[in-house]
């Protein structure tokens, strides 16, 4: 029988090889759960590096960019959109209670004055 073919007859795999095999299975992994395309934030660049345009951060491979979207300085980046945008949501909210009470006032236009002539009769005024 000839073994030279057979599946796994390599013998005892490096820890290069090892490295290698176990990141591509974990990029397949994470491309099989994340779509990089409908990522709003991702973005290859002509270099052919991946960039993250919400944490203007670049990165070598996808696996680089993955990692980095579940890392401390993405997650706390979008905490921070996530805040603004609850505050900015309560703010128009509000503005629209306030502008719902409309308040007439009269207008005021150019200043204007009667006059009216009264004559005292106990005053007798000799012309």
């Amino acid at each position: 029988m000839d073994f030279q073919h057979r599946a796994g007859g390599d013998g005892v795999a490096s820890g290069s090889e090892s490295n290698r095999d176990r990141r591509e299975r974990l990029r397949q992994l994470a491309l099989e759960t994340i779509n990089l395309a409908k990522n709003p934030y991702s973005m290859r660049n002509c270099v052919g590096t991946y960039e993250c345009r919400f944490c203007l951060t670049s990165h070598n491979n996808e696996s680089s960019y993955l990692a980095h979207t579940q890392g401390k300085k993405h997650q706390s980046n979008l905490a921070r959109r996530a805040v603004r945008k609850n505050q900015q949501s309560s703010d128009i909210v509000q503005s629209i209670k306030r502008h719902s009470e409309v308040r007439k006032f009269i207008k005021i236009g150019r200043p204007g004055y009667n006059v009216t002539k009264q004559r005292d009769p106990s005053v007798v005024l000799i012309p």
